[in-house]
């Protein structure tokens, strides 16, 4: 399938996605001509979910920078917490930056179906993010209880916690799977902003990337359709937003 093709079924449903190639391509020409930073100064997190299409439709080109650490767990949120960010900080090169690229995903099939992926060797699609849709049909069917949060299954009561906080809005939705993936968006990045300002990273700039990350069936790839892309300026507390460079 062309990329043309692949873009216009991904861009009914998120119209300012991109292919992950050209996101990590786009972010490292910002790099490079705002900041002079090459990929090797970069130590690199992110928050995605677990799931092993996130490793297989992974940009390869991503890998030029440092690590990356992996701070996610179910659906893209930050179980990690302080001490993953703090692990996390204290490798990344002192002239250099840090790069943390969070987002909790949705597949979308060729066929533009939202929810469902077709994955390699298998001749039915399967969900994807499978954990955002079990919580999603136990709020449907009213089988989350307010604070129920086990040892046994941690992430995934935390997912459906935070979708029960917001059940009204996501059942009052048409797409009540992509209204649900925005609230985990909220929820991740309210948890990375909070982590991010109680640590403490030696190093020039700290780079935020929040999004929704896109999968594809096993021919088509991934996609990240970006809600923030900011640098901030470690020495000058300075921030300053990219998304408008990064979607040109």
């Amino acid at each position: 399938m062309k990329k043309k093709l692949k873009l216009n079924i991904v861009r009914q449903h998120y119209p300012n996605a991109l292919t992950t190639i050209d996101t990590v391509n786009k972010l490292f020409d910002i790099l490079e001509q705002q900041y002079d930073l090459d990929p090797f100064q970069i130590m690199s997190a992110d928050s995605i979910c677990s799931d092993d299409v996130n490793s297989i439709e992974y940009p390869a080109r991503a890998h030029e920078m440092l690590g990356p650490f992996k701070m996610g767990g179910l659906d893209g949120f930050p179980f990690t917490g302080l001490t993953g960010m703090g692990a996390f900080a204290s490798h990344v090169p002192e002239d250099g930056a840090v790069f943390i690229y969070y987002a909790p995903h949705i597949g979308i099939s060729g066929e533009g179906e939202v929810g469902r992926i077709s994955r390699i060797g298998q001749s039915k699609p399967s969900g994807c993010c499978g954990a955002a849709r079990a919580a999603l049909a136990k709020l449907q069917n009213n089988e989350i209880k307010d604070g129920n949060v086990t040892e046994l299954d941690y992430q995934m009561n935390s997912i459906e916690q935070i979708f029960f906080k917001q059940k009204e809005r996501i059942l009052a939705s048409s797409n009540q799977l992509m209204e649900a993936t925005e609230v985990m968006y909220e929820a991740i990045d309210k948890r990375i902003c909070l982590l991010a300002d109680q640590t403490k990273y030696p190093c020039k700039y700290l780079i935020l990337m929040g999004a929704i990350l896109i999968n594809g069936d096993h021919d088509m790839g991934s996609f990240s359709s970006c809600r923030k892309f900011e640098i901030v300026n470690l020495q000058t507390n300075e921030r300053k937003s990219f998304i408008k460079e990064l979607e040109a």
